[in-house]
């Protein structure tokens, strides 16, 4: 698997992110997902789904500012750091966040099965 594959998945999740595109996410997500939020809140799939679907999870901006991408055979983890904006319920939210994704190279298509996400903290 090439990098520069990872960074095209990493893309196509920023944009459906960004649109909360529920059916390429859909795609994206492995059904046995585990992901843990920066509340430490661990969700699964359909709880991811469900924030963008509902429009709890609402983001307005990401930027990514660093990326970097380990490949372990059928299996890539990549570290984000991005700049976002938007809103988590009626909360705004504008921080920096780092993303840590295992995705899995499943039948030929890259899905992510486990994540995590913790703010950074600025000094």
């Amino acid at each position: 698997m090439q990098n520069n594959q990872i960074i095209e998945y990493e893309e196509k999740l920023r944009k459906a992110m960004l649109a909360s595109d529920v059916k390429i996410l859909d795609e994206l997500i492995h059904d046995k997902l585990i992901f843990v939020n920066h509340f430490g809140q661990v969700l699964n799939k359909e709880a991811d789904l469900e924030a963008h679907r509902s429009g709890v999870l609402n983001f307005t901006d990401i930027q990514v500012l660093n990326q970097s991408v380990i490949p372990l055979g059928d299996t890539v983890v990549t570290v984000t750091r991005v700049s976002l904006r938007g809103t988590v319920g009626n909360d705004p939210i504008e921080d920096e966040m780092c993303y840590t994704r295992v995705w899995h190279n499943i039948d030929g298509a890259l899905k992510i099965i486990s994540g995590h996400c913790s703010t950074v903290k600025l000094d």
